[in-house]
């Protein structure tokens, strides 16, 4: 095998792998843009109806927004939390959903895609919804 060879692969390995990061970073960017009108204009009027809804139902849960994120959490227990949020760690980025549970002394924490593989921009209400009805169950049998 020649250098010459050698170095040609290198430089295509190179320049293939900074062309992929660009695009990745690039991925990246355009999902953060549009997770923050998700938030204000998807998740966070579900999070706010449902939130009130339970408490008619007597299930006292409150709606917060700390930056990148919303999160629902029970009154009666503060561990007790759903976030959904951003994961730019992976490529796409994904919105994920993140529940903490306490159990006695233990807490339970689960991380799952809101909606597989789907852009942020492709998740509607009835998406967020879906989610949250399905992860609540666990609260709901108390």
């Amino acid at each position: 095998m020649e250098v010459s060879y050698v170095r040609q692969q290198l430089k295509l390995a190179l320049d293939r792998s900074r062309r992929d990061a660009q695009e990745r970073r690039q991925r990246t960017a355009d999902a953060v843009r549009t997770f923050e009108p998700f938030l204000a204009d998807v998740a966070t009027p579900v999070f706010r109806m449902l939130a009130m809804a339970m408490k008619a139902e007597g299930l006292p849960f409150t709606v917060s927004t700390p930056g990148g994120s919303i999160r629902l959490s029970a009154d009666n227990a503060r561990e007790d939390v759903i976030e959904v949020l951003l994961d730019s760690s992976v490529d796409p980025p994904q919105v994920i959903g993140r529940m903490h549970r306490a159990r006695g002394s233990r807490t339970l924490a689960e991380e799952v895609q809101l909606k597989p593989g789907a852009p942020v921009d492709t998740i509607d209400k009835d998406d967020v919804l879906r989610f949250l009805l399905t992860v609540l169950g666990p609260w709901f049998e108390r």
